[in-house]
């Protein structure tokens, strides 16, 4: 367990598709829900989708779960969408805003809303594909809004404006919850947290880094030199 003295507003998922992982953030009381998807089961080893994504399930009932659709093809989505959301009602359905063609998903994801499906939009990068995510979602249901931060921030640009417009646009929509997504840093959090967003989903190894939140700069200093201290011993290394 990370630093117990940890009070955030903002709600952290875990991001990864690695069981063992997820029980060991689980003890976190600030973790309240967890994310996947392809390249992450990939990752992960995950040899059959259904039989992970069910003990996933079983093993987490209380807690949020996001499940990743596969497929392109429209009808094939809707199918995949129908059985991950049959898997447990906290499950959320991710659906990508837009195809592998570029054809935003909005038909796909205002239908499966109708039917009382929870989505969650991934892979937005755009306010345009915000806004769509939001106009698909039907009154009374509940849904995420996927912002790829950390993706965007990858190319050089500053995505604050991004993020700010995401929350003003999604708190005028209850029906939709912002989520920032491809978190790099421990700083994310609490800039997500600053800007009003409502969810942030870390990769257990950021969340390992919480317990140096707090820590004096000072003791930063040391750690890094008794860490090199500590290598250099291990290595077998040696100038003279």
């Amino acid at each position: 367990m990370v630093n117990d003295k940890l009070n955030f507003k903002i709600e952290v998922y875990s991001d990864g598709a690695d069981i063992k992982d997820m029980r060991d953030v689980a003890e976190n009381d600030f973790i309240t829900g967890f994310t996947t998807n392809p390249s992450l089961m990939k990752q992960a080893g995950v040899k059959n989708y259904l039989t992970f994504a069910k003990e996933v399930v079983k093993e987490f009932p209380d807690y949020s779960i996001s499940f990743e659709v596969f497929s392109n093809d429209h009808d094939t989505m809707l199918k995949e969408a129908e059985l991950l959301h049959a898997l447990g009602e906290n499950v959320y359905v991710k659906i990508p805003s837009i195809t592998t063609e570029g054809k935003s998903t909005a038909p796909i994801i205002k239908y499966l809303s109708e039917k009382g499906v929870s989505i969650n939009v991934t892979a937005i990068a755009t306010i345009d594909q915000v806004k769509t995510a939001v106009a698909s979602f039907s009154a009374g249901t509940e849904n995420i809004v996927s912002i790829f931060v950390g993706r965007l921030a990858d190319t050089g640009a500053d995505p604050t404006e991004f993020v700010k417009e995401s929350v003003a646009i999604t708190k005028d929509h209850p029906e939709a919850q912002l989520l920032w997504a491809s978190t790099r840093e421990v700083l994310n959090i609490f800039q997500a947290q600053e800007l009003g967003v409502d969810i942030i989903t870390v990769p257990p190894t950021i969340i390992k880094k919480l317990s140096s939140v707090g820590k004096s700069a000072e003791k930063v200093s040391l750690d890094t030199v008794l860490g090199f201290e500590k290598d250099i011993k291990a290595s077998g290394l040696k100038i003279l």
